[in-house]
């Protein structure tokens, strides 16, 4: 069931180059009405850090008709799915008084955010979606009514950008975080461990002492 303000993208208008094949949400009541039906350029952030490193340099080439895109925050790759998907837009657009773009990440933001924001894209980057295959200038087109979301390349170009594709984020090689990205499933599936399902917990048989 569908949480009253969220919908899922679960479906592909034309052919296999939806950005979200296994879903992605968005609040409405959150959004602006008028870029729930929007065509744009991505601009790309490969994680977090890039995106902090660029988003007010003078030089970044975004308009408002742009789509920004945060790959790599999603449950492995983050990890831990963080709650910044709700990026802040750059200085010289909110100087000209742009207020709302859209934005796509595959990482989570508050509940008391706002914005035309698509967030839980699933599968995420870090295990080679289509979100990880985002490039700079491609033209993304969301249409919120039809529940669509399409990168709007090829089948031929996708397949070639999946075949050349690598992991860049870091797994760690033990402990608790290492553990978490192993076993963590995707968004559509709650990020929850794979170990744990079906799990009711575990009977304490022992007083703490």
């Amino acid at each position: 069931m569908v949480a009253p303000h969220t919908f899922n993208f679960r479906l592909m208008a034309r052919d296999d180059s939806t950005v979200a094949p296994h879903g992605a949400v968005i609040k409405p009541s959150a959004a602006s009405p008028e870029l729930l039906k929007q065509s744009g350029k991505a601009v790309v952030f490969e994680n977090i850090e890039d995106y902090h490193a660029r988003i007010d340099d003078p030089d970044l080439e975004i308009d408002a008709e742009s789509i920004m895109v945060l790959k790599n925050v999603g449950p492995k790759g983050y990890p831990g799915m963080a709650e910044v998907g709700n990026m802040a837009l750059p200085k010289k657009l909110l100087e000209q008084g742009i207020t709302d773009m859209v934005r796509i990440s595959d990482g989570r933001m508050s509940g008391t955010g706002f914005g035309t924001v698509i967030l839980h894209v699933s599968p995420e980057a870090a295990v080679g979606g289509p979100l990880a295959l985002v490039q700079n200038g491609d033209l993304i087109t969301l249409d919120a009514d039809k529940r669509t979301l399409q990168l709007e390349i090829s089948n031929e170009e996708m397949k070639k950008r999946m075949s050349a594709w690598k992991l860049t984020e870091k797994i760690q090689s033990r402990g608790y975080v290492h553990l978490y990205q192993e076993h963590v499933e995707q968004a559509h599936l709650g990020a929850d461990l794979d170990f744990l399902k079906g799990c009711s917990g575990s009977s304490v048989t022992r007083d703490s002492h």
